[in-house]
């Protein structure tokens, strides 16, 4: 099924969700983060009310921020916007055997809390999906220059379709405003990579798109195990 996904040209953004959504027998998902690019696909999929699951994490260390655009996105659309929550067991065990800041402490700590607060929730969200879309897009990072607009996520057995690989953020806020689509406004303050709360800060001027994130680490790779 890949390669029929493969063969299909990028000929516009719409477009390109509308034949794959339309290929028979696939069960698709998207995850959102209510990123700016996350808010262009959810405006691409609800506004052709195409077959595609769309989800969202709430990890519990969100900006407020981030919720009011979850319901801005609700009201807007009048769509279903599934919410996946960590294992409450998980997070409880986590925070009393370590803390609530453990994150800081070492490499090792915070992919733990990743992987509680982000990556086991997404792990439930994607079980029997067979083509996961994101909202990737190749100019965020380093490690995610070489993005393909079509992939295989080996670790979850599952085809991943990045329909913004090549988009350049101009164009990701172009949209934005043609459409007038509902987004964060802390990434008119300076949040351009948005995660949890205490994981964030503002992007300097000159500094790469996801500096902003976990900045306390000296890493090229900053990623919290959703991509990785």
């Amino acid at each position: 099924m890949i390669e029929k996904i493969k063969e299909i040209t990028y000929t516009g953004l719409e477009d390109y969700l509308f034949r794959i959504a339309s290929l028979e027998g696939l069960r698709l998902a998207f995850s959102s983060s209510l990123s700016w690019e996350d808010q262009v696909l959810t405006h691409a999929i609800y506004s052709q009310d195409l077959p595609i699951r769309v989800f969202t994490l709430d990890t519990g260390r969100l900006f407020p921020e981030t919720y009011s655009v979850m319901e801005s996105t609700r009201q807007r659309y009048n769509k279903e916007l599934k919410v996946y929550f960590p294992d409450y067991q998980a997070v409880e065990q986590l925070v009393t055997q370590k803390g609530p800041l453990s994150f800081y402490e070492s490499l090792e700590n915070r992919k733990e809390c990743c992987f509680v607060r982000k990556v086991e929730p997404l792990n439930r969200a994607l079980e029997n999906v067979d083509v996961w879309v994101t909202g990737l897009r190749a100019e965020h990072s380093e490690n995610r220059a070489g993005l393909e607009l079509v992939e295989w996520d080996e670790q979850r057995r599952i085809i991943k379709v990045n329909p913004l690989a090549n988009w350049s953020l101009e164009e990701v806020k172009a949209y934005i405003k043609q459409y007038n689509i509902p987004y964060n406004v802390l990434q008119d303050r300076g949040f351009i990579s948005l995660g949890c709360q205490p994981c964030t800060r503002v992007v300097k001027e000159g500094e790469s798109f996801r500096s902003g994130r976990w900045w306390w680490e000296d890493s090229s790779k900053k990623e919290c195990g959703l991509h990785s």
